[in-house]
């Protein structure tokens, strides 16, 4: 723990705004997977086709719109950055195991896998200068 803590800090005071806009972006790209997921039902179902004799696929269905909604506006805003991005990592993984599983869609491969890049390297770098974690902290 005292090592996240170091790079933490080390991150904080280097932070650039380059990397508060990729986060964003991240936020905003995933926000927009939510909402496209929430308002066409059947192409979400197709995409989880692979996955349906799976005990709790239905469960599946149900997690990845909102978890994806709610956690592209945590992440959009630099709140629980942290925590919403290790929320989307199963999502990720599943998107990038639909494309070996289902039907092979080299963008949507592709997509998902910068996408899990990205929030990877949000779980080590955490939210940056410019977030509300950040201003929060810094009220203490």
């Amino acid at each position: 723990m005292g090592t996240v803590k170091t790079l933490n800090k080390w991150a904080n005071a280097h932070s650039y705004y380059l990397i508060d806009l990729i986060r964003v972006a991240l936020g905003i790209f995933l926000f927009a997977k939510g909402i496209d997921f929430m308002s066409n039902h059947a192409q979400m179902a197709e995409v989880i086709k692979p996955f349906e004799n799976m005990p709790g696929g239905m469960l599946i269905i149900h997690y990845v719109a909102p978890a994806h909604f709610v956690g592209g506006f945590l992440i959009v805003i630099g709140l629980l950055t942290r925590w919403a991005v290790i929320a989307q990592i199963p999502i990720l993984i599943g998107a990038i195991l639909v494309n070996f599983l289902g039907e092979m869609n080299m963008s949507n491969l592709i997509l998902a896998s910068v996408a899990l890049i990205v929030c990877l390297f949000f779980v080590f770098f955490g939210s940056g200068k410019h977030s509300t974690d950040y201003y929060l902290k810094m009220q203490q």
